[in-house]
């Protein structure tokens, strides 16, 4: 039986994180007895960037800057470890979160080395929800990369993807659980006439993750067909119409 090394717990704790319900996510994290100067081993990874994750949130969330050396020192140590590893998957996603953390601290050259690197690590395989879901602070890094000429097709599919959910999305009031970002751009898609396998291609995502998606979408509007979702959304005030439809 293989170790589960992306457990519920911290996957519940990242949707936490990034709501910005930073006590709950650093209480999981004492439970876990997770700290920035443990020894890193593989099996903990995971539940690792999950704690940097929790500390960027902390200092979004009151501008905690000892949480945010905290969380730049930790995903240092964490990507000497997943390199020295060859784990391509979470060198990946501790380039984008350093990106975002050099971003927060005002050291844009940093930032965007570290999302070039990235970049030129996803782009063979054509990666994009490692960088849209971290919304509208990453748009920000991408259009900066693109203002100092880095204009690759790559980055402007990523760009066309996050900026939707960058201009102006209302708050989503009477949710149980807010929409992700990329839900958000899949509910746009659904108000429009393009099927599944449209949308997917649309988003450079496979079927079965537009799939993923909109079965999140409908649980978390309470409807179950496309068409009561369209109209939910409408009520809520959520972009659930394409531009031009």
């Amino acid at each position: 039986m293989f170790p589960d090394v992306r457990p519920i717990a911290a996957l519940r704790t990242r949707i936490w994180a990034a709501q910005g319900r930073v006590a709950e996510a650093l209480a999981w994290a004492r439970d876990r007895g997770l700290s920035v100067d443990d020894e890193l081993v593989y099996l903990r990874e995971f539940e690792h960037i999950t704690l940097a994750r929790a500390l960027l949130a902390q200092h979004a969330a009151a501008g905690d800057e000892r949480s945010l050396g905290d969380a730049t020192r930790l995903l240092e140590r964490l990507l000497h470890a997943a390199e020295d590893g060859a784990r391509t998957g979470s060198v990946l996603e501790i380039l984008v979160l350093s990106a975002l953390a050099h971003q927060a601290r005002g050291d844009v050259p940093r930032a965007l080395d570290s999302l070039t690197r990235a970049l030129t690590l996803a782009e063979p395989e054509s990666y994009v929800r490692v960088f849209v879901d971290e919304g509208p602070p990453m748009a920000s890094l991408l259009r900066s990369l693109t203002k100092q000429g880095h204009t690759s097709a790559y980055v402007g599919r990523l760009l066309a993807v996050v900026t939707p959910a960058d201009d102006g999305v209302p708050l989503q009031q009477g949710l149980i659980e807010p929409l992700s970002v990329r839900e958000l751009e899949v509910l746009r898609l659904l108000g429009s006439e393009l099927d599944g396998p449209a949308i997917a291609r649309e988003l450079f995502v496979s079927l079965n993750t537009v799939r993923t998606h909109t079965k999140n979408i409908y649980a978390k509007l309470g409807v179950n067909n496309r068409r009561a979702a369209v109209r939910r959304a409408a009520d809520l005030g959520l972009p659930s119409r394409s531009h031009g439809s």
